[in-house]
């Protein structure tokens, strides 16, 4: 197991799905993703692609196939295979028709020291949730406004 998933060191592990109009892959985010990994901030540790053709049906891509591997070759250090197809075709059924989706699996690295001192300290998180960004645009407009 590589140094930087060992269990008592790892930051947390979080899945996105960013779904896009259309069913051709945009390249346009892989800089911004590579720049996240190779700065440490994010570790990617699992991508997928999926596509929902217009009349229903679905495909899915990997990182090394050849249709994405140039644009995303280098966002993961370590690859594994965390999304199964099952995985997979869960989310292509909540796509609508014409769409594509991004699927990430990042372990959040910039979390992970201090989650190392947590544990060392004999503390626990017991609850953690995200704000939505909507709430935070609505707030930030209150203070302009104010």
């Amino acid at each position: 197991m590589p140094a930087a998933l060992h269990p008592d060191s790892i930051g947390p592990v979080d899945v996105a799905v960013i779904q896009f109009d259309g069913n051709e892959f945009d390249s346009d985010v892989a800089p911004a993703l590579t720049d996240l990994n190779d700065s440490g901030t994010v570790s990617v540790i699992d991508l997928a692609f999926v596509r929902k053709q217009a009349d229903g049906s679905t495909s899915f891509a990997e990182v090394g196939d050849p249709a994405v591997a140039d644009a995303f070759d280098r966002v993961t250090n370590t690859q594994f295979d965390l999304l199964s197809d099952s995985d997979l075709t869960e989310i292509a059924s909540g796509l609508d028709a014409g769409t594509s989706a991004l699927v990430i699996v990042w372990e959040n690295s910039w979390a992970s020291r201090l989650g190392t001192a947590i544990r060392a300290s004999h503390g626990r998180l017991i609850a953690q949730e995200r704000i939505p960004r909507d709430n935070v645009v609505r707030a930030i407009a209150a203070l302009d406004e104010g």
